[in-house]
């Protein structure tokens, strides 16, 4: 049969092969297609790393590492000005060779007999009178030792006597003393030791480590000499209240002159 066009009709091998060619390339096409399309929405469809993942060009920044706090600073929180330095009722009073009593011949006005044993009969003002009380009393209780007082108060007239012509520098010129505050008292113990020997006595010990539970402190330590303007003396002790003497006690100070950052040292 002819084509009605007048071609020569086509083999149907020729056709048959064409057909299967032409499926194939739309096989492929399709299948290209669907690999495309893939790659785009792998990729969120703008080129961005998925949720989750980093990309090749990032890089990790390290976290610094914590540090430790800062210590609180300390802040000084002992009033020094709760009691005047130089009114000589003041239990804080700091009287040396060269910080006088003003005035000089000063008598406090509520000295008491302190009932302690004794080798004169001892006075100091009332507070100081029921610390050594029961400081004493404590020394007794806790380590069996039995102190005794050798001196307490001395006026103004008595220590003009005792000073004399100031040969002995362990007598604090008149209006000078310590014992004429009726704050201070020489300590020794009932068995007699007295003055020196407390030095190395084991009640001599309990007082300098004890003293302060008691408003006590040591007034005039060893090495302390150019502070104080006094030698030694490891038996008078200053009564100055129990807040005072823990304090000092807890900073390690041990004269008046240094915690109050006053004048001391020997009179010129």
């Amino acid at each position: 049969m002819s084509d009605p066009a007048g071609l020569p009709p086509i083999d149907e091998a020729v056709q048959r092969r064409r057909m299967t060619i032409a499926l194939s390339l739309i096989a492929v096409l399709v299948a290209i297609a669907v690999i495309v399309v893939g790659a785009v929405v792998g990729t969120g469809g703008g080129g961005g790393a998925t949720p989750g993942s980093a990309s090749a060009d990032e890089t990790a920044t390290p976290r610094p590492a914590p540090t430790a706090p800062a210590a609180p600073a300390t802040v000084d929180t002992f009033d020094k000005s709760a009691h005047s330095l130089d009114d000589p009722a003041s239990i804080w009073v700091v009287v040396n060779q060269v910080r006088a009593l003003n005035p000089e011949d000063y008598v406090p006005d509520d000295l008491v007999e302190v009932p302690v044993a004794h080798t004169w009969v001892p006075e100091l003002r009332q507070e100081a009178s029921d610390a050594a009380v029961a400081m004493f009393e404590a020394a007794a209780d806790e380590a069996d030792f039995y102190l005794a007082s050798n001196s307490a108060f001395r006026s103004y007239e008595t220590q003009v006597e005792l000073y004399g012509d100031g040969s002995d520098p362990t007598t604090a010129p008149p209006g000078h003393s310590e014992h004429q505050t009726g704050l201070a008292m020489d300590i020794g113990t009932e068995g007699g030791c007295s003055f020196e020997c407390m030095d190395d006595s084991a009640e001599g010990e309990w007082i300098r480590a004890n003293g302060y539970r008691f408003g006590f402190i040591l007034r005039y330590p060893a090495d302390k000499v150019e502070i104080t303007g006094y030698p030694h003396e490891s038996w008078h002790f200053r009564y100055v209240g129990v807040e005072l003497a823990t304090e000092m006690h807890e900073r390690g100070v041990t004269t008046l002159e240094e915690f109050f950052g006053v004048q001391g040292g020997a009179a010129q």
